[in-house]
């Protein structure tokens, strides 16, 4: 069988329902159709922390979103491939208007981007006029456009901090992100949308308490998106967990602790697909998810079929209105400016 049956015999196989394309295995042979399918477009394949493991390892590279789309952004490549979710491809076309960027499902969208829309900051900022806003990377390109500075989690208190103290913020859209930064920062002027992503909240405070108390020698690692980030706090404020072991980290500020970590367990209080990266960056440790029913199922759209009809029909392109663009790269490039982002979200 020549390569072009193989994949004609593969492509056969895909299915499309409304969770998304199936009926392909990520296997060996898939993966290697998958690479090949990469060099022949001229393609750089991007992965997002969260993706399937089969995803993660075929791709050139895998992150947080703000740091894949600034290496999307520097590739020599003129096609980008990105295994995330919609407003990540978005800000991939956004700081490289001039590329083709693909998404293996256009449907794979975020619970979190869609918990505000433009109307809806535009009304906001109405109320506030002289107010700066900071909105998270998570968010579409028409917010983006009407921001002042983004911020991803890692960077979000040096943003906000960087904001003169008499200037209103508003701050959006997750609302645990938030309360992360005025806690850090003390700030009273601080505005909080009331938006989460829907896997994060899910990962309660009870849950983790219980987890805890049941692994009395582990490590914590807590996405400031989980609505179990304040039970974590007051964990360690009370002293029934060491505050030393208590650690409110972005995905890439996880893995950074991981390779760093003495610890024998660690508990990780974020999307499960994460596990994936920390485990291979620190294998002597048994990472365990806080709630290992914290799957996203958008990001888990993009599946080895998805991919595998991507790169056969060029499917699915992300276009952005060009002043739509323009707007946003600024913000982006604010934040940028005030900080080195590159732990992201």
């Amino acid at each position: 069988m020549t390569v072009l049956d193989r994949m004609d015999a593969l492509t056969a196989q895909i299915t499309n329902g409304p969770d998304g394309y199936s009926g392909v295995i990520g296997d060996e042979a898939w993966a290697q159709q998958i690479r090949r399918l990469v060099e022949m477009r001229g393609a750089t394949l991007l992965a997002h922390n969260y993706q399937l493991p089969a995803i993660q390892d075929v791709a050139d590279h895998v992150g947080d979103s703000l740091a894949l789309s600034r290496i999307a952004a520097e590739a020599p490549e003129d096609t980008i491939v990105f295994a995330g979710v919609h407003f990540m491809a978005e800000t991939a076309k956004i700081l490289s208007p001039e590329k083709t960027v693909l998404i293996p499902d256009q449907r794979a969208g975020c619970s979190l981007a869609d918990s505000i829309t433009a109307d809806q900051l535009q009304e906001w900022k109405a109320e506030h006029p002289d107010a700066v806003v900071v909105s998270y990377v998570n968010t579409t390109a028409a917010v983006k456009a009407l921001t002042d500075i983004c911020c991803t989690s890692s960077n979000a208190v040096e943003v906000v901090a960087s904001i003169p103290e008499d200037r209103e913020v508003l701050f959006c859209p997750d609302q645990f992100l938030g309360a992360h930064v005025r806690r850090e920062t003390g700030r009273q002027n601080l505005h909080i949308w009331a938006g989460e992503c829907h896997v994060h909240a899910g990962i309660n405070g009870d849950e983790l308490a219980e987890q805890a108390r049941t692994h009395p020698d582990a490590e914590l690692f807590v996405h400031p998106e989980c609505g179990c980030a304040t039970s974590a706090l007051y964990l360690a404020g009370e002293g029934s967990f060491p505050a030393e072991r208590v650690k409110i980290l972005s995905t890439g500020g996880m893995l950074d602790a991981a390779r760093d970590s003495s610890a024998r367990q660690v508990l990780v209080a974020t999307e499960v697909g994460m596990l994936h990266q920390l485990r291979r960056a620190a294998p002597d440790i048994d990472f365990q998810a806080v709630n290992d029913r914290a799957s996203c199922r958008y990001m888990k759209m993009i599946t080895p079929a998805a991919l595998l009809r991507c790169l056969v029909e060029e499917a699915d392109e992300v276009h952005v209105d060009a002043e739509t663009a323009r707007l946003a790269r600024r913000s982006v490039t604010r934040m940028i400016e005030i900080g080195q982002p590159g732990g992201g979200e």
